[in-house]
């Protein structure tokens, strides 16, 4: 049995075994979330758990300040960045934020191969971050936000983490880049679902990271899942059979963007600029 099927092979025995280890939510990211989800907690004992990690509380500086954001004045303390970002916000965004504490390696093989994974996830979430932004300026009354699609963009390959781990055991295999793509296609969604699953993420979370690049699966309302499929194939990192004005043209008639130009506007471009500069 070759190397790459021997790897594919303790891959799916894994998965079928749920013995597979799973990266573990980012301590800091862990405290978060449970002090957002203690119906009891204010806004500057939110602050004070932040506090606790300097890079995030600085990050979170940033986004307060940030042009996606969107305010003029200027905030100095993590209180008023918190009290900026809100509390119902701050449990996606410090998640998002802490993600990329889990895309790191001392194999340098892997380092690069995450390092690219990461820079992928950034761009998807820019480009889906400026799309959904455009969307809530005219459907107000959706349940749709920017905290949600900016986490789920970050998670949304999540399941790529364990495969690189499993595959560093065999080095090898890195030679042959073609071989590990296409196990990351068989098998990522399948554990990004199961990691999300253990993290005990929503099901909206689940679906992204198990279906983001099953085009059978489709919504009829208009969903995460579209704004994560439309930065997905606009970033080249989900392939269709068909031209790209031609898949962008169902979400058009879906309501989920105003136009196929509106993704070569200006007003695109400097949404886009600034969720970007949100990771940089």
């Amino acid at each position: 049995m070759s190397t790459e099927n021997a790897l594919l092979t303790i891959l799916a025995e894994k998965i079928k075994n749920d013995s597979l280890v799973l990266p573990t939510l980012p301590e800091i990211a862990v405290r978060v979330r449970e002090a957002a989800d203690n119906p009891d907690v204010n806004l500057s004992q939110m602050a004070d758990v932040i506090a606790h990690d300097p890079a995030l509380s600085a990050r979170m500086l940033k986004i307060a300040n940030s042009a996606y954001i969107g305010r003029s004045i200027k905030v100095e303390t993590l209180n008023q960045a918190v009290t900026r970002i809100g509390l119902r916000q701050i449990k996606n965004i410090a998640t998002a934020l802490a993600m990329e504490q889990l895309f790191v390696s001392k194999n340098d093989l892997v380092k690069a191969m995450l390092d690219k994974v990461w820079k992928l996830s950034i761009e998807v979430a820019s480009v889906a971050m400026a799309t959904i932004k455009v969307y809530l300026q005219t459907n107000k009354h959706t349940s749709l936000n920017l905290d949600t699609i900016t986490l789920a963009t970050l998670v949304h390959n999540i399941g790529v983490l364990p495969i690189l781990t499993e595959a560093e055991r065999h080095e090898e295999v890195f030679a042959k880049p073609e071989f590990l793509e296409g196990a990351i296609a068989r098998l990522a969604g399948r554990i990004g679902g199961n990691i999300m699953r253990a993290w005990d993420f929503s099901e909206d979370f689940i679906v992204i990271a198990e279906r983001w690049n099953d085009l059978r699966v489709q919504p009829d309302a208009v969903a995460y899942l579209d704004f994560v499929r439309i930065a997905a194939v606009y970033c080249d990192v989900l392939p269709i059979d068909e031209d790209k004005e031609d898949f962008y043209d169902r979400y058009v008639d879906k309501g989920v963007i105003p136009s196929v130009e509106f993704l070569e506007s200006e007003e695109f471009l400097e949404a886009y600029n600034a969720a970007k500069s949100i990771f940089s």
